[in-house]
């Protein structure tokens, strides 16, 4: 039998993930990556969620534009806190491919504006 959790330890679990993201003085991002090269950084609002529900928080304040600074195929993401420390390691796919953030287009320019349309995080079962 897998380990399960209570939906109220759920939601301590996603704000605790939300408290992390906000430790530090710096600025919390979302880092859209092929491999290890930076294509994009999204800043985030402080606090980056909303307070937990059922164990999902949601990033506030979106959409959030940035331009890209690095050429590739986005596959994977990091949200890295405040202090410069990665908070979540993510998947990045295409629409409908299954991946932790999901995009329109994984194919990323130079100087291309780029949106983050939302996020959410929920914590596991």
């Amino acid at each position: 039998m897998a380990v399960t959790h209570l939906e109220a330890l759920r939601t301590i679990l996603a704000d605790a993930v939300d408290a992390h993201v906000n430790t530090g003085a710096g600025t919390a991002v979302v880092r859209i990556r092929d491999s290890t090269t930076t294509l994009v950084d999204f800043d985030l609002a402080n606090p980056a969620f909303g307070a937990a529900a059922a164990g999902v928080i949601t990033l506030e304040s979106t959409p959030i534009a940035a331009v890209a600074s690095g050429d590739g195929d986005a596959d994977n993401a990091q949200i890295i806190n405040r202090n410069a420390d990665i908070s979540l390691a993510c998947s990045v796919t295409a629409t409908g491919m299954g991946g932790d953030i999901e995009v329109d287009n994984v194919s990323i320019a130079t100087s291309q504006n780029c949106s983050l349309e939302s996020l959410t995080y929920t914590a596991p079962l």
